[in-house]
């Protein structure tokens, strides 16, 4: 993995990430100077970071600067919520997998300082085993929660945009403008529910330590292939590593050998969901978190 001398440009009263608190360990694995892990104004006026400028989201803001400007018009904050202390952190990084339930790991995934979790994946109705506190929540617009029982005033959301149509959305509902459902898979909320303060943007760098550091995807996939992004876990997994001291997961077992097993923790989707996808690769991602597992770069509370 290349390295990378470009640091954004944060809002000083939030910009709590120093050095003093990471594992040495990540630092190695992510070969990297510490960087903000979200997109700040400043970023669009670096120079320094050419990858960004020359290749498209995600992996970096080609066909987004537009709409970025846009969004940082009304988006103040860049740096981590000034509730997150600045001493070391120990996180944990919650997946949506089947296999959390009836763990009752609730109260132990409330006692971490961080708090990590994916998508729309519900806490309410589900406390006793997967806790009900929420530090950052990733998600993308089709995956973004949108009903009002699921909001929570604590929680930092962090959006991940994979393409020109996920920023434009978010300048749109920011803006009060309305917002176009054009080139989304599932229809994205047409009201964003969440204050301008608690919305983040993910650092393309970021994704691209996961795609070609961890996945060693191609940069550029034949074109009679559909091209593959990390899930939404393995870059919160990432972007912890960042952050933290210490991580640990839960919520990352997939029985991929049942396909009539639960894929999630809620509802009734099955495996056969996550096998059919041709955005992903499964197993890839699989044996990368038993990498990291068996070499005690993360803890895994739920390995069977």
């Amino acid at each position: 993995m290349s390295k990378s001398n470009w640091v954004p440009v944060g809002d000083k009263k939030e910009d709590h990430i120093t050095e003093s608190c990471f594992n040495p360990n990540y630092m190695s694995l992510l070969q990297m100077p510490v960087i903000n892990p979200f997109l700040c104004p400043g970023y669009l006026k670096q120079t320094t970071e050419e990858n960004s400028r020359k290749m498209d989201l995600p992996y970096g803001i080609r066909n987004g600067e537009r709409y970025l400007r846009m969004v940082f018009s009304k988006l103040k904050n860049c740096g981590l919520p000034s509730n997150i202390s600045n001493s070391c952190r120990k996180c944990i990084v919650v997946g949506s997998g089947g296999v959390l339930k009836n763990k009752t790991l609730g109260s132990k995934i409330d006692s971490y300082d961080i708090v990590i979790r994916m998508n729309d994946a519900p806490v309410v109705g589900y406390e006793a085993d997967v806790g009900s506190k929420t530090t950052f929540r990733f998600c993308y617009p089709e995956s973004i929660m949108s009903d009002p029982l699921h909001y929570d005033p604590k929680s930092t959301i962090v959006l991940l945009a994979f393409k020109p149509h996920d920023v434009k959305w978010l300048s749109d509902l920011l803006l009060n403008k309305r917002a176009s459902t054009f080139g989304f898979w599932r229809k994205p909320p047409l009201k964003m529910m969440y204050e301008s303060q608690q919305i983040r943007i993910l650092n393309p760098v970021i994704f691209r330590e996961v795609a070609h550091g961890f996945l060693n995807f191609p940069k550029l996939f034949p074109k009679n292939e559909k091209p593959k992004h990390p899930t939404t876990g393995l870059i919160g997994i990432t972007f912890a590593f960042h952050i933290c001291n210490e991580v640990h997961i839960a919520g990352f077992k997939y029985n991929l050998t049942s396909q009539n097993s639960s894929l999630h923790y809620y509802g009734n989707d099955t495996m056969t969901f996550m096998t059919k996808t041709e955005y992903h690769n499964v197993t890839a991602e699989q044996m990368l978190l038993k990498d990291f597992v068996e070499k005690k770069t993360v803890i895994n509370l739920t390995p069977d």
